[in-house]
């Protein structure tokens, strides 16, 4: 009885022995062919060009570090995107939302209708065909033989275009120190803002022998005391006013011998017009508290002493 008990255990064992060598065989070498077909699969080789630069990704943005720094900026991929074209698509197709009847953005935009070149043109007479065809523009009778250049017109404006600011110290009625010219260092009082400009000022020609005159405002140092020509009106002193008039030039054969030159005479007008402004200086001096010390400080003139520093002084 012990003979039979026998083969069959060898018989379990050769089964058990078969079962595992297969597992144990079989299981190694089918992962090792995935593991090969993943990876040759997934792997993508760099685009190149002709010179063999890896060609960049235009809506790709990598990393330069570790630290988080990208290549391109925030608005430089926007633009790479061209997330901007997007959005003006969705902006004009909003607008067709609305109207129906247009199906397309590119309907904006309206075509330019061609003109045509020929055009039929009725001709008389029974043998003449009745209809001939003409072109619609005709070409020029004539061509020039020289090309001229074309002129390019420039927008620039001109100096009497120009807007003109003044300082804001420089108010009518304030008194000025004239810095340069005939009267420099005078004490002066200013009447009026020129259009071209400049400062009408006056001595007036009472007190210290200046007249009318027009002077421009950096030659010109402002001071604190003021005046008040409110009520004073000086419409007719403007720059035509001061327009100087030309004497006709004299003939040079016959004048050799006479060298003096004749001294510009001043006109009624000018000098009447001097006198309505030195009046009405004179009475905005009158009716200020300190009319004494007024007067003599536009007599006086400005002077600089050893040691005295202009731009610390208080005008």
């Amino acid at each position: 009885m012990s003979t039979p008990s026998a083969k069959t255990t060898t018989k379990t064992t050769t089964t058990v022995v078969q079962k595992t060598t297969t597992t144990t065989t079989k299981q190694p070498q089918q992962q090792t062919l995935v593991n090969k077909r993943g990876a040759g699969s997934n792997v993508k080789k760099p685009k190149t060009t002709a010179s063999g630069k890896k060609v960049i990704n235009s809506h790709s943005n990598r990393l330069l570090n570790n630290n988080g720094l990208m290549r391109f900026s925030r608005g430089r991929m926007f633009q790479r995107r061209a997330l901007y074209r997007i959005s003006k698509w969705k902006a004009d197709q909003a607008k067709l939302q609305g109207d129906k009847t247009k199906k397309t953005a590119g309907s904006i935009q309206k075509k330019k209708r061609r003109t045509p070149t020929l055009k039929k043109k009725p001709i008389g007479g029974e043998r003449n065909g009745k209809e001939r065809l003409v072109r619609a523009k005709r070409f020029p009778r004539y061509y020039p033989t020289e090309e001229r250049p074309k002129k390019f017109s420039v927008k620039r404006k001109r100096f009497g275009d120009h807007p003109r600011r003044f300082r804001s110290t420089l108010t009518p009625g304030t008194v000025v120190i004239l810095v340069a010219g005939k009267h420099a260092g005078k004490r002066v009082v200013v009447v009026k803002h020129l259009s071209s400009g400049l400062l009408l000022v006056t001595g007036p020609h009472k007190l210290n022998g200046v007249p009318l005159r027009r002077v421009n405002q950096i030659y010109v140092i402002a001071t604190s005391t003021k005046l008040d020509l409110s009520s004073a009106k000086f419409d007719n002193l403007d720059d035509k006013f001061f327009k100087r008039v030309r004497t006709p030039k004299k003939n040079a054969e016959k004048d050799i011998f006479d060298s003096k030159k004749e001294k510009p005479q001043l006109s009624n007008e000018r000098r009447e017009a001097q006198r309505n402004t030195d009046a009405a200086v004179l009475g905005a001096i009158k009716a200020n508290a300190d009319s004494r010390l007024l007067r003599r400080y536009l007599k006086s003139r400005f002077q600089l002493w050893n040691g005295v520093l202009p731009h610390k002084l208080n005008f």
